[in-house]
């Protein structure tokens, strides 16, 4: 529910007043007494979902921008006439919920700092993910994500489209793109500035940490997450759900891919970096779709008849901009997904294949495989062809003692060998299990690699 007040400029009180009878409005009007060129003041309450169509009827009968309207939450309010105007506005969908367009945009400019406090949380955002990526510490990259003020510039681009409103438009995308590759920056400048003071160990492989090998080498099963980020977005906003919640997910989509993508950078990993940029992008821009479209479905539209017709046009252009442009850089991801594929069932026949040749040995149990690809993780060639990316496939095998044999080696290395495109190394690790003073499984010296 909410209560509005308008000022009634000079002239305009019984067309007004006439306004709000036939909509079965209560009202109180208040004679306005000071110096101004106003009659009156009215207020009223109305159900959340009649404010959007009371403005513009308002606006229609003459109350325009230079009045002032003010839209108040209303708690209760005890009306026979008010219950009949609830009855009259009730529906069974989410439009019976939903504020207006006067409301949306105010909400989505309140959720909006200004630029320099936006860029200065973004980057802290940023260098807090960088810092959770690199210890590996899912609880730091969720707490980069809760102080990220991404929720507003993104739906305020797309409320802008809808509503006729370039101005809002550019500034949420202008805040949109800024924060993004500010934040890259930034967590390229961490990344490096720990690698040379040597708070990372020389020589690890930044790739191997389980929390940035995940959005370096992206697939395009994330691309959902943004689309369902952008649609709960709007939905918060327009209904008055928890909109926190939601900017947390926003910025689940945009902060960590940014961060790696700095740190990708600091480590010479022009190819990874470029993977994560995407992702960020393709998430970005699939936020701001799926909230147009939301906002399209939830019936928002600009006041005017001429202002509907150009909203529209430029709702299809956008609409039209955004598949296509997700729709090259999801090209991208295709490929990276497609290759996963293809290592993942790679990592499945050599397991296969090496179940097979230990079957006959009774010693002899496969304990782990592991396939490792160019570039740590991340398949560099976006070819048909992923073992030709193979870098090496790891065999370990557990016996007792003294259990390394050269048959073994071979064997596996010919047998995991036939099933790539070229000569793929081949280590097998013996570990030493079972024994008497054995209770946990041990490496040995049989650890040998095979080539």
């Amino acid at each position: 529910m909410r209560h509005i007040q308008v000022t009634i400029p000079i002239g305009k009180r019984k067309a007004l007043l006439a306004l709000l009878d036939d909509e079965g409005i209560d009202y109180v009007v208040t004679d306005e007494t000071s110096s101004r060129e106003y009659d009156a003041v009215v207020s009223f309450p109305v159900p959340t979902n009649a404010v959007e169509p009371i403005l513009d009827s308002l606006q229609d009968a003459g109350i325009d921008d230079d009045a002032h309207t003010v839209v108040l939450d209303a708690e209760t309010v005890v009306s026979r006439q008010f219950d009949q105007l609830q009855e009259e506005y009730a529906t069974e969908t989410v439009e019976e919920e939903q504020i207006s367009r006067q409301e949306l945009l105010t909400r989505a400019d309140e959720l909006t700092p200004t630029f320099s406090v936006f860029l200065a949380m973004t980057v802290i955002s940023a260098i807090v993910a960088t810092v959770g990526l690199m210890l590996d510490s899912p609880a730091v990259v969720v707490g980069s994500m809760v102080i990220a003020p991404l929720i507003g510039p993104a739906l305020s681009a797309s409320i802008g489209t809808v509503v006729n409103d370039r101005e809002v438009f550019m500034d949420g995308m202008r805040y949109q793109f800024t924060g993004v590759f500010g934040g890259i920056i930034a967590a390229a400048v961490v990344a490096w500035i720990f690698q040379s003071l040597f708070l990372v160990p020389p020589g690890a492989e930044i790739t191997e940490i389980d929390e940035i090998a995940e959005r370096i080498a992206p697939e395009l099963l994330l691309l959902p997450v943004a689309l369902g980020a952008g649609a709960a977005g709007i939905l918060s906003l327009a209904t008055g759900f928890s909109i926190a919640i939601v900017g947390v997910m926003i910025a689940a989509a945009l902060v960590p891919p940014m961060a790696a993508a700095g740190i990708a950078l600091a480590y010479g990993l022009p190819v990874a970096a470029l993977g994560s940029t995407v992702l960020v992008l393709v998430n970005l821009l699939g936020v701001n779709l799926s909230g147009l479209l939301t906002l399209r479905y939830m019936g928002y539209r600009p006041n005017s008849w001429f202002e509907i017709s150009t909203a529209h046009t430029k709702f299809v252009k956008q609409v039209a901009v955004f598949v296509a442009v997700i729709t090259i850089l999801s090209l991208f991801l295709a490929g990276t997904t497609f290759a996963s594929y293809q290592v993942s069932e790679f990592e499945g026949t050599a397991a296969g294949e090496a179940e097979s040749v230990l079957e006959s040995e009774d010693a002899l149990s496969l304990l782990e495989v592991e396939v490792e690809v160019h570039g740590g993780g991340f398949p560099l060639d976006r070819s048909l062809d992923a073992t030709q990316q193979i870098d090496v496939v790891i065999i370990e095998v557990g016996g007792p003692p003294g259990a390394y044999d050269e048959g073994v080696v071979t064997t596996l290395e010919e047998r995991i060998n036939a099933h790539t495109s070229g000569e793929t190394e081949v280590q097998v690790r013996f570990i030493t299990t079972g024994g008497a003073e054995l209770d946990q499984p041990t490496e040995t010296d049989d650890d040998i690699p095979a080539t």
